[in-house]
């Protein structure tokens, strides 16, 4: 579906205001769009604010496809910073990564090579060489630490509220804290209202459903099945006098990035295993606390501000679900874990699509078409 020369905007209903749907919604605005933009909080809100927020390709190797996405991705974002400026939202300090045990260790250094061999940009180090970058890191001299100097780290709320206030600021309508209820079709099967749980019915032409982990209960309103993994992750906030680190680490089982001049973000995939055992979050997290104090001695003096336990929005094969779904006429779908890494280049991408009716070539990998869907029609 395109916009067609001489014919009124085409009104979007952009469901999930985090950074992918905040980014859809920006480049639909931009291209002369009518967009609203629904969440049931307030943009950024949501997963995006519980997220490690880490921009890179060097943990996307699984596919090559995939990688050449997130690589998009990186440039993307240095293109949006120049766009709407840098300030507040965009770290890009690097990243370092190491480990504790020689076999992990090895297999991040032939990770690396195989990276290098692909164009990306890494440097091998020794502990020492990366203490004289981050003096307040605890670790071996000797140890082989990997530094991806293009990989940077996004306030993801700021960034947020940037493209959608440039939106709005531009005519965009914003709906916080409605639900969607409800998306009718009409007899060719196309997408014609969308409900609101205010009681609001909005006429649109195009639903791009940006849902984030409660995109399958918005593609159950079409009657679309859209396969999601369940995948609970705990991440910590704490605050500090003065944030001891500068860059996104990934040290042993624990990372650690700034999260501006007074906080520092606390994950661990560890940690995560421990969820479903009945550990309370508060408890997770001072398990995370306490791993990173052990490799920066200074954030032992940190408290911690704030914790929670989200699902990430992962399509059941790992992969974004980017693109139409033919079988619902203007019905699109922008899902994936890697949102902030990809919501830049598939905001521009799928808005052009949506736009435009053109195909770009780099998501032909993750088409929502590739699952099977029995449910696709009503």
């Amino acid at each position: 579906m395109s916009f067609g020369s001489g014919r009124r905007p085409q009104r979007v209903a952009v469901i999930g205001v985090g950074v992918l749907g905040a980014s859809v919604g920006w480049n639909l605005s931009r291209q002369g769009a009518e967009v609203v933009f629904i969440d049931a909080r307030r943009p950024g809100e949501g997963v995006t604010n519980w997220s490690f927020s880490w921009v890179n390709a060097s943990n996307k190797t699984v596919r090559k496809s995939y990688f050449d996405l997130n690589v998009a991705g990186m440039a993307a974002h240095r293109e949006l910073a120049t766009a709407i400026g840098p300030d507040s939202w965009w770290y890009p300090s690097g990243h370092l990564r190491w480990a504790d045990d020689p076999t992990v260790g090895m297999k991040l250094l032939e990770r690396a090579e195989l990276l290098a061999s692909w164009g990306y940009r890494v440097e091998v180090l020794t502990g020492t060489e990366a203490r004289r970058l981050e003096p307040a890191l605890a670790m071996p001299g000797e140890v082989p630490v990997v530094l991806y100097p293009d990989e940077a780290w996004v306030h993801g709320r700021h960034l947020v509220g940037r493209l959608v206030g440039q939106a709005v600021a531009s005519g965009a309508d914003l709906r916080s804290g409605c639900a969607v209820c409800d998306i009718s079709t009409g007899t060719d099967g196309g997408v014609r209202t969308v409900a609101l749980s205010d009681g609001t019915r909005l006429d649109v032409d195009i639903v791009v459903n940006a849902a984030g982990p409660g995109a399958s209960e918005v593609a159950a309103l079409i009657a679309r099945q859209l396969p999601m993994r369940r995948e609970p992750g705990v991440v910590t906030r704490i605050d500090c006098a003065q944030v001891p680190i500068g860059r996104v680490m990934h040290a042993p089982h624990i990372e650690i990035r700034p999260d501006g001049d007074a906080s520092v973000v606390l994950h661990s995939r560890e940690i995560d295993a421990l969820i479903d055992t009945g550990e309370g979050v508060s408890e997770l997290a001072r398990m995370l606390h306490e791993s990173a104090r052990n490799v920066v001695p200074e954030l032992g003096d940190c408290h911690i501000a704030e914790a929670r336990i989200a699902n990430r929005p992962i399509p059941a094969d790992g992969f974004p679900s980017v693109g139409a779904v033919p079988s619902v006429p203007g019905y699109y779908e922008a899902v994936a874990h890697s949102g902030i890494t990809l919501g830049p280049v598939i905001g521009r991408l799928l808005a052009t699509e949506i736009v435009s009716g053109k195909r770009d070539a780099m998501l032909t990998d993750f088409r929502p078409g590739r699952f099977a869907m029995p449910a696709d029609s009503r």
